[in-house]
């Protein structure tokens, strides 16, 4: 292996450029370390990408198929055979950024590949995600044979990075493989604290079953305080039926707003299981404490007590009675802040750097 990072020729792996999240932020911050490596991904709907405008893209066959841009969860199926189908035999290092299928990426028999993963195949290991997939017989054998090639697939990696020490551990329960713990970057300086508060609660995040939107609305339909819910989603319309007068739903709001509304909020009420979990971070660095649930991604950024408390179930009773007990003055805005700042991209890049170096021998 060449001894120069610069000499490498390196590709960036992604499973699909549709909509922002926590994994399109990871692959931000690989092309902002590595400007000059082309992006490989299933599909990509630019309007909703312009922080990616200079990058060299490649996209897959998938990426003209109507209605692929907007509904990419239908074509799942079709995607380990559009991610085998790039060309990649001319790089030294591939770095994949996967929660699905990019990973299976095949590279030459003399280069590395990298995989940051958020989690194993999430459509198929983790049935909560979809309930409707194991509805039918065609959907149980769609299920089947993806488990298969993703089990399959993981042998074209070569060192696994996992996002938290939870999904390490499923990397190591579904694949038998080790992982190296990084956490995701955020972008500290992006959020800051400001005096004072109001007396809303908050709520971010799609409007989709498995993420307990609606354990949150019944919660503070019991309790009669504000909640304010940032999201959009298949939930929404049923949500707004549910809830009283003191629940206010205000769609997607831009970064100005958002910041806004993180820094004045009482709390997050986080009643999800996630891989990591991007959000509670972006409070925390706006000096706002957070309510979760105790398990996943949650449990590894925040500290009971300083940056926020934890529930121990995922029901109404347990959600109203870490409100009833929470007590927002006990906290300190600075303290919640330094908390997140262990979490800042730039830390995240030299992490990355660093292990990429270490694994591959490259002195600089």
């Amino acid at each position: 292996m060449k001894k120069n990072l610069r000499n490498l020729k390196i590709a960036l792996v992604h499973d699909w450029l549709t909509t922002p999240g926590g994994a399109e932020r990871v692959l931000l911050s690989l092309h902002e370390l590595f400007p000059n490596a082309p992006i490989y991904t299933t599909i990509f709907n630019q309007k909703n990408f312009p922080q990616f405008n200079k990058a060299k893209i490649y996209t897959s066959y998938l990426n003209y198929f109507p209605g692929a841009k907007n509904h990419h969860q239908i074509l799942i199926p079709l995607m380990p055979r559009a991610i085998e189908s790039f060309d990649l035999k001319n790089y030294d290092l591939i770095i994949s950024d996967s929660h699905a299928v990019a990973k299976g990426a095949i590279k030459n028999k003399n280069a590395t590949h990298i995989c940051y993963c958020h989690t194993p195949l999430r459509y198929v290991w983790y049935p909560e995600i979809d309930p409707r997939a194991n509805s039918s017989f065609l959907r149980r054998a769609v299920a089947s044979c993806l488990k298969k090639w993703d089990l399959a697939s993981t042998s074209r990696v070569n060192y696994f990075i996992a996002n938290s020490n939870y999904t390490k551990q499923r990397i190591f329960n579904i694949y038998h493989q080790d992982a190296k713990v990084i956490y995701p970057p955020i972008d500290i300086a992006k959020w800051q604290p400001q005096s004072g508060r109001s007396n809303y609660f908050l709520y971010v995040g799609r409007l989709v079953s498995y993420k307990k939107p609606e354990l949150v609305v019944l919660a503070f339909n019991k309790l009669g305080l504000l909640l304010k819910v940032i999201g959009e989603g298949p939930e929404l319309k049923k949500l707004k039926l549910l809830a009283k007068p003191n629940i206010e739903f205000l769609g997607k709001v831009n970064d100005m707003i958002l910041k806004k509304i993180y820094a004045k909020c009482t709390a997050l009420i986080f009643p999800t299981i996630e891989d990591f979990g991007i959000v509670p971070l972006e409070v925390m660095a706006s000096g706002r404490p957070v309510i979760a649930y105790r398990k996943g991604g949650a449990t590894e950024t925040i500290i009971p007590g300083v940056t926020g408390e934890f529930f121990e179930k995922q029901t109404t009773f347990e959600l109203m009675q870490a409100v009833k007990n929470f007590h927002p003055d006990k906290y300190d805005r600075q303290i919640i802040r330094k908390q997140a700042e262990k979490f800042d991209q730039g830390i995240f890049k030299k992490k990355i750097l660093s292990y990429i170096k270490s694994e591959l021998k490259i002195d600089n």
